[in-house]
């Protein structure tokens, strides 16, 4: 099988690392085309006047001078002699949970051009808890585990996938893997001023609605929540 690999958060990223090594275990072939620099929360923007500038690592392997959903877009279009069998993102700094995060996410909207062009494709992310480091080795047998799970159930084509990992501590229970529906509330909107005409956005991202069942409630919960979303 072939896989091409991105994310939002820039090709060095060492959630992206995590990715590229728990490809591995799956794939023939890998291609990687992502940011070349940070590029989270910029949703499913798209460079249509500007030029593109491809930076080529090594083979098979291009930092992009673009968005996430560029490097779908140019790898589909331009990189890749033949189509992929898989688009996989992540795996994101934090996490991608619910139907609001889900069109903000860079990291969603490189899975979402996928499916738009009739691929499969999977967006990783790691919520990630305050003082606490990730630890990249056990996210990457996380998602792995996550991945086969969803080998198993009957794709087709266009099908759009998003995991998030919890963070848990280093003597908690190992999470499992649950299948579970977006939360569909929005996340928390909250602004303080800060000066003459200037606002800074102060939401806590763990204060948010957790309908149970939900992918924020697995998540928040101490599992790793799995859902197929609606491109």
């Amino acid at each position: 099988m072939i896989a091409l690999l991105t994310n939002d958060d820039g090709i060095d990223a060492e959630g992206f690392s995590a990715l590229r090594e728990m490809a591995a275990d799956f794939f023939d072939e890998i291609w990687v085309a992502a940011p070349a620099s940070q590029m989270s929360e910029i949703g499913h923007r798209v460079t249509t006047r500007d030029p593109i500038r491809l930076e080529k690592r090594e083979d098979r392997v291009f930092a992009v001078h673009g968005t996430p959903a560029d490097c779908t877009r140019v790898a589909l279009a331009h990189l890749l002699p033949e189509r992929p069998d898989w688009v996989l993102s992540g795996i994101n700094h934090g996490g991608n949970l619910g139907r609001h995060d889900f069109v903000i996410s860079g990291t969603v909207a490189a899975v979402r051009e996928a499916a738009f062009a009739g691929l499969p494709g999977v967006a990783f992310s790691h919520f990630l808890k305050k003082g606490r480091e990730p630890d990249w080795a056990a996210a990457r047998a996380r998602c792995a585990s996550a991945f086969r799970e969803i080998l198993k159930d009957d794709l087709a084509p266009g099908d759009l996938w998003t995991v998030n990992l919890p963070h848990p501590a280093p003597d908690d229970r190992e999470p499992e893997i649950i299948f579970c529906d977006q939360e569909k509330h929005p996340l928390q909107v909250v602004y303080e001023e800060v000066g003459k005409d200037e606002l800074v956005y102060v939401g806590d991202y763990h204060e948010r609605s957790r309908v149970p069942g939900s992918d924020v409630a697995v998540c928040f919960g101490g599992d790793v929540a799995v859902s197929k979303a609606q491109v």
